[in-house]
């Protein structure tokens, strides 16, 4: 018995001094991204070779093409510091023509808005003489300035782009000759070809033309936001970056952006004829007020598939258009009583006699199959769950591959139905799957992550058979063995309506059920969004759960990955049931013995901070603290598109609006309260912080607040991030733990 004791308590004692070992967590880990995993970036599956796949080297210098069946190296397709009268020494991005045997490569890239960039882009080929080697000599596209979103014709001879809101056309056999397709592009008026700031950040695309299946027409959308309103912001000259033309007057940034119930872009379809030069207008029968969130070839060069949504967005109907005669025929309508989600779109693709469609119209997100006639052929995915991603069909198997959420919201799936519409599961691992196929769809990559394990990247085949694996992330799980660090659980609760909800929560380091902890919520809580899955993750939450917070993550009604009703029970009065969710949160925390239901503090950014806001102003008084980053403060301040897509326009939803407002409650605000907004945000404008913050001065309610000069949407730059989790990390302190 004594050897006994003895061996447990040399166990105990190592046990204990590996703990003490271990390293805290510091901010600076967090903020610096100390623990981000291994990745593989600019993977692009070969075009024309089902067999390869290409990626960017950790540098930005080469381009190399890898097996998909071994995962080891082919070749080096392009080398910066090898390729003749190359100029540059690195590059951002690169993309293929369809054919496989040339390249475009982005250098000195500059962002826009969020998916938008200018860049300085090269021509590689790769075409071999008859000694089989490369010529080996890079090409600039163009020398009249940088490029916005050039992309190949389908027989590779062409380059189109847009620059300064025109289209351009290189002709490659040509000499590489530049001529310009549109005349008119004007800023802040008329855009040709890419889209304006509301249609990219809502409808997510930078590119708004293409090319006829037979590279002879060019087809795009003209947006005119000549009676858009104008919004601008000031900027200073300010540190990482500075600004020296603004060192003693501040400068301003002017653009149109349209606010709920306000005038949109007047849009329309145009195609160029690339031989005859003219330009026509697609018959297209768009309401006034309406939308063209796509258009998208198909193989058919006499139909361009057009998508448009009414304003409500809550029908939308396919078109192929004739880009010649430019008549345009109805192919599938889609409706519903709420609005039609923005996934729709991307998941729309085109095979020579048929194509995909996605609706929620049985309940759930579902997979559709319809001829090019726009007959429906079957329904291939149906059941209690969501079709996230439609990854693509094989005609040699007549098979269908997509991602579901089948089996938990928490979680993501790979799936194969076969000619005979049976299911196969692809992914073993439980957690979140996503993948890239190869062209013929014969291999896939995957990536895959569960709480506890960091991304691990596999090589597959059709069949879900591991043929290599590409990254593990052992070196990072090494690293995360010599820290403390907390670790996320599920759980699930019932709100006093009935509601199950589901959530995380990261109890402290040396957690003891007996003692009373601070509780720390975070959340997101915007339509269709999920923060509560099975996937891995260090962040600011993690680092507060090591200092001694209970952190607490619930995906309240109105959240994604369970179905339309749950997520559309929100509609026309955004913020009230999603405040209630949160607020039985917390008092279901309350509830739990090793809580300190008098020091619950909540926080979030962009829709968490508007909801931030509502949660500590729903009335009942369950919030110490809160902070709200970058937070709507009331619709009647945010776009057309999103606004009132959840709920249609101040003219037709006064009451809705009023309800979802933040000001119409801040009498009930309760908690200490901190407002972070950049002043440079084009996305929630910083006028949602600076009215709100009046109001409530003239309400008499205290409140702090932090300003980031020159900071968009994203709150960064050189120290500002660490500035920012610092000074949330002294509030929260200063707030529930004394």
């Amino acid at each position: 018995m004594k050897r006994i004791n003895i061996i447990v308590f040399l166990c105990l004692f190592t046990l204990i001094s590996f703990a003490q070992s271990r390293q805290a967590l510091d901010l600076k880990d967090i903020t610096y991204n100390k623990f981000r995993p291994e990745n593989i970036y600019g993977v692009i599956p070969i075009p024309g070779d089902g067999e390869h796949y290409s990626q960017m080297n950790a540098g930005g210098t080469q381009i190399i093409k890898y097996s998909f069946k071994t995962g080891k190296q082919v070749e080096v397709l392009f080398d910066a510091a090898t390729a003749r009268e190359c100029p540059f020494k690195k590059f951002d991005s690169y993309s293929f023509s369809p054919d496989g045997t040339k390249i475009l490569i982005a250098t000195e890239t500059k962002p826009i808005y969020r998916h938008s960039y200018t860049a300085v882009h090269y021509i590689y080929s790769l075409k071999r003489n008859l000694e089989g080697k490369i010529n080996n000599v890079i090409e600039k596209l163009s020398d009249k300035g940088p490029q916005q979103v050039p992309i190949f014709s389908p027989d590779g001879n062409l380059i189109a782009f847009v620059r300064n809101n025109n289209i351009f056309l290189v002709k490659l056999l040509f000499g590489n000759s530049e001529s310009q397709v549109t005349e008119d592009g004007k800023e802040n008026a008329i855009i040709n070809g890419i889209p304006d700031w509301v249609y990219e950040e809502e409808f997510s695309f930078n590119r708004a033309f293409e090319f006829t299946a037979d590279s002879k027409m060019i087809a795009f959308i003209r947006f005119d936001e000549t009676e858009v309103p104008t919004y601008s912001f000031p900027l200073f000259a300010g540190e990482a970056p500075h600004t020296k033309n603004y060192e003693k007057y501040p400068g301003s940034y002017v653009y149109k952006y349209p606010k709920t119930g306000e005038s949109n872009s007047k849009v329309s379809v145009l195609t160029f004829d690339i031989k005859s030069k003219v330009t026509r207008q697609v018959k297209l029968p768009l309401e006034t007020g309406g939308y063209i969130p796509r258009i998208i070839p198909t193989q058919d060069a006499n139909k361009l598939a057009i998508v448009t949504l009414n304003r409500q967005q809550n029908r939308l109907d396919l078109y192929f258009a004739d880009p010649r005669s430019t008549v345009c025929k109805l192919a599938i309508r889609d409706e519903s009583d709420t609005y039609i989600s923005e996934n729709t779109f991307d998941n729309i693709k085109f095979y020579p006699e048929n194509f995909s469609f996605l609706s929620e119209k049985s309940g759930f997100n579902h997979l559709y199959w319809y001829t090019m006639g726009g007959n429906l052929v079957r329904q291939v995915t149906s059941g209690n769950y969501e079709v996230k991603e439609f990854l693509g069909w094989d005609g040699a198997e007549n098979a269908f591959y997509y991602t579901s959420n089948e089996g938990s919201p928490l979680q993501q799936a790979i799936y194969k139905i076969d000619r005979k519409g049976k299911k196969i599961k692809l992914s073993s691992q439980t957690g979140t799957n996503n993948v890239q196929f190869s062209t013929d769809m014969k291999y896939f990559m995957n990536r895959y992550t569960n709480l506890q394990t960091p991304l691990i990247i596999t090589l597959n085949d059709n069949t879900g058979k591991v043929l290599t694996t590409l990254v593990t992330n052992e070196k990072l799980k090494q690293k995360l063995s010599q820290y403390d660090i907390p670790q996320k659980e599920f759980f699930t609760f019932q709100t006093a309506d009935g509601t199950m909800l589901n959530g995380w929560m990261m109890k402290p380091n040396g957690f003891s059920s007996t003692k009373k902890y601070p509780v720390l919520m975070y959340q997101y809580s915007g339509p269709g969004s999920q923060q509560v899955l099975d996937s891995w993750g260090i962040s600011w939450e993690t680092y507060m759960a090591s200092r001694g917070y209970v952190v607490v993550c619930v995906d309240g009604r109105g959240t994604g990955g369970r179905g339309a009703a749950f997520e559309k029970c929100t509609y026309m009065k955004l913020g009230v049931k999603e405040a209630q969710d949160q607020v039985s949160t917390a008092q279901y925390l309350g509830s739990l013995p090793y809580v300190d239901k008098n020091n619950i503090g909540i926080w979030g950014w962009s829709f968490g901070g508007y909801m931030t806001l509502m949660s500590m102003s729903e009335g009942t008084p369950v919030f110490k603290a809160g902070v709200a980053v970058a937070p709507v403060t009331d619709w009647n301040y945010y776009d057309t598109i999103y606004g009132e897509r959840y709920m249609r326009t101040p003219q037709e939803n006064a009451d809705g609006y009023k309800a979802a407002s933040n000001f119409t409650r801040a009498d009930k605000l309760h908690g200490n309260l901190l407002i972070v907004h950049g002043m440079a945000d084009d996305n929630v404008h910083f006028q949602n912080t600076a009215e709100y913050a009046e109001h409530l001065v003239q309400l008499d309610k205290q409140f702090d607040m932090q300003i980031y000069t020159n900071r968009n949407h994203s709150i960064f730059g050189g120290n500002t991030r660490y500035h920012l989790y610092t000074k949330l990390t002294d509030f929260f302190d200063r707030n529930l733990k004394q």
